[in-house]
């Protein structure tokens, strides 16, 4: 089973790169005064860090949906046409959950990227 893993995750990556330069989801970096204009104005503001971090420290007004966690989460997040802005760590995960939830329909995707951004 971890062999699997092992094999299954890069082709994933290497399939999302390949659709994202023929022209697929875009990621949306925001700045972080757009971001705060955008959470003021009601968007959901989405930690995708491990809980134990966002434990430690988070934004203002985040809720906590891990990465890992989020393809079973994704029905706390809709609707899928609301605003959402996710945050980590370094940006990574941000970055992924944000293709994850574009692939999965959501259509107001915003990246903070590190949480130090805000």
């Amino acid at each position: 089973m971890k062999l699997l893993k092992f094999i299954w995750v890069p082709f994933a990556l290497i399939i999302v790169a390949a659709m994202m330069s023929l022209g697929g989801a875009a990621h949306h970096r925001v700045s972080p005064a757009e971001a705060h204009r955008l959470v003021e104005a009601g968007a959901r503001l989405v930690d995708v860090r491990a809980s134990f971090e966002y434990a430690y420290g988070h934004l203002p007004g985040a809720i906590n949906v891990p990465l890992q966690h989020l393809d079973k989460r994704m029905g706390e997040l809709e609707p899928k046409d609301k605003e959402i802005v996710v945050y980590c760590q370094s940006g990574g995960r941000s970055q992924a959950a944000f293709d994850q939830l574009k692939a999965a329909g959501f259509s107001k995707l915003y990246d903070l990227g590190p949480m130090s951004a805000w």
